[in-house]
């Protein structure tokens, strides 16, 4: 994809002002049943708005190790947005929330760095990051390896700096839009610390 090219469906990541996040999508499941498979805390879960996550949360929104996480959809796909965690790309969540569906995990840092992950019915096929030259690992690393290339994503080379967004939409149809983010009340929760 070239800088040129309009109207992509992550464009929100590659113009917004997002330091860190993970954002975790399963093929038709609910927001509700994404968030409990993640292993959210139940008794954190809450319709919220922006003001409320801040009310609720304050300085532990960005907490790595017990991440706040909102969710919605987005065509067929549940979303779920941690501003701080990487708790989506974890192999054991990947293995619980992919059963019986298909999960795609994305994940950004300043470094700049991206890390992506594909899983399948409890089969975590594809994961990589761009923190170095492009190395898939996984049960089946190849089986994006057509779309990977197109979004500049070359086994032993450098990523395009957009390459894992491009992925995402290219492989996937995934869109992800501001309005997506609007002001209207979302459901959210903490996740648990991951397992030792």
């Amino acid at each position: 994809m070239t800088s040129e090219q309009t109207e992509r469906g992550l464009d929100l990541f590659r113009h917004g002002d997002f330091p860190i996040y993970t954002l975790t999508f399963a093929r038709n499941l609910a927001p509700a049943e994404l968030l409990s498979r993640m292993g959210v805390d139940g008794a954190t879960v809450a319709m919220r708005d922006p003001v409320d996550m801040s009310d609720d949360f304050g300085d532990d929104l960005y907490d790595d190790e017990e991440p706040v996480v909102r969710a919605g959809t987005t065509g067929a796909w549940a979303w779920a947005w941690e501003e701080g965690g990487v708790h989506g790309l974890d192999a054991r969540i990947l293995r619980g929330v992919s059963a019986g569906t298909e999960v795609v995990a994305l994940h950004y840092n300043e470094k700049p760095m991206y890390a992506f992950a594909y899983a399948v019915e409890g089969d975590v096929v594809t994961t990589f990051d761009t923190l170095m030259a492009v190395s898939p690992e996984g049960s089946d690393p190849k089986r994006l390896a057509q779309h990977m290339r197109r979004a500049g994503l070359v086994a032993g080379e450098w990523a395009e700096l957009y390459g894992v967004l491009a992925l995402v939409e290219d492989a996937f149809g995934i869109r992800f839009t501001r309005e997506q983010l609007n002001d209207e009340p979302r459901l959210s929760g903490r996740l648990r610390p991951l397992p030792e």
